[in-house]
Order: structure tokens, then sequence, then C-alpha cells
């Protein structure tokens, strides 16, 4: 008996030599995509603009890079290029509920949205916290059209922190519409003021925003043909 054993399961590994290996397309290949570094602006479709509520103070709000890196990201950066940072200094006239918005615009001064790829699991930053009561949310455009935010808790600390937030379930990042958006977009960063916190005086950068992403998420057999055109007419 054991000897029939061992027969059959020598044959079965025979034809698993023999049959030919045929790839199956995995839902889990996960990248990790940077969206921009701040190093070589040239290099992206895109600028950074920012925009305050109300009250802000005449001449503010200033958007503009910088040298600078957080430390454990040194040895990881081209020393051929030079490492810099996204900063913005804001003000207002008065305490309250103040906020302001850091966002991508194109080469033609309007808003834009940068989208993503895939199925996105995780946005990762640097931020760097002058330890003011204030707040960070992460704004992202939705299948449906809809902007949600991300909350990515306080700026309660010195110097730089790495965030990274994980992109809840409940969003939906594609559209069951042909015809429907593709893919999550990245609106901007917001960021709010606690009612009693100082106001006068406030900085934050910004370094090495990228996505973790499965690229290959609603990739399906004939997708190619959701873009094909029939020549309709335009009326």
């Amino acid at each position: 008996m054991k000897k029939g054993v061992v027969i059959l399961g020598s044959l079965i590994l025979a034809l698993a030599f023999c049959l030919p290996a045929v790839a199956q397309p995995s839902a889990k290949a996960v990248e990790t995509i940077v969206i921009d570094s701040f190093d070589t602006p040239d290099s992206v479709d895109w600028t950074w603009d920012v925009q305050a509520s109300r009250f802000v103070t005449k001449g503010y709000p200033v958007a503009k890079t910088f040298e600078g890196i957080p430390l454990p990201l040194k040895p990881y950066h081209d020393a051929n290029t030079p490492a810099q940072v996204l900063g913005v200094k804001v003000a207002y006239d008065r305490k309250g509920d103040n906020w302001f918005e850091v966002y991508p615009k194109d080469k033609n001064g309007n808003a834009y949205e940068i989208p993503f790829r895939g199925t996105v699991s995780q946005i990762d930053f640097w931020v760097w916290g002058a330890n003011y009561n204030y707040t960070l949310e992460l704004l992202v455009r939705d299948a449906n059209g809809v902007v949600r935010k991300i909350e990515a808790g306080t700026l309660g600390f010195d110097g730089w922190k790495n965030i990274v937030l994980n992109v809840p379930g409940w969003i939906p990042q594609h559209s069951r519409f042909r015809n429907g958006r593709k893919v999550l977009t990245f609106v901007g960063f917001r960021v709010r003021s606690a009612p009693s916190e100082a106001v006068d005086n406030f900085v934050i950068y910004f370094d090495q925003l990228k996505f973790t992403s499965s690229t290959v998420a609603g990739v399906y057999d004939g997708y190619e043909l959701s873009e094909a055109d029939f020549g309709e007419s335009s009326n």
C-alpha cells in the first residue's frame, strides 16, 4: 500500500512539472509611490498654494520651499539633488475657528487634484510642528465626487514627525459606473486652530508626501474596453 502511495505521489509531481506555468494576477501587488518630495518642482505637473479663512492678516498666508529634510530621510536622499521642504506661514487678526488649506494647482494657476493609483491603503508624509494646539486634516475626493477628510491628529509637537494615515474602507475609491471616477484624488491639507490658541505667527512644513497602493486592484480582464470610442454624434 505504501509503495502505491509513493508511485502515485511521484506521478502527480511529474505531471506538475510538465504542465505549463500560468502566472496568476495578484490583487495584492502593493507599491509605495511618492507624490511629491518637494525637491524637484519642475518634475511634477503642479505647484503648491495656500488659502485661509476670513480673519487672516493682510499679506498672509505665504507658501514657499526651503532647504531642509527630516533627519531619518537623510541617508536615503540623493546628495546631488538639493533637499527641500514646503513651508507655510500664516497669521490671523483674531483668535477663533481659523483655518487654512495647502493645495496643488496646475501650471495655469487653477486648483488641481493629484490622482492616486490603484486602491490606496495608506497615505504617508512628514510634517513639522511648532507645538501649537492646531489640528491637521487630509482632504481627498472619493469615487462619488465627495470631498472627504481624514483626521491626522494635532500639531502639538516640536520638529518633524512622520504621519501615516490608513484610508478608511468606507471611502469609495472606484466608481461602479463606466463613466465614473476611476481613482481617488488628493485635494490638499487643512490646518485648523483651536479657538483659544495663539494665531499671530504660525509656521508649518511638509515633506515626502507618498502613498501605498494595490496598483492592480480594479483592473479586470477587458478593462481597456471601458474606454472604447463608439464614435457617437456630439448631439
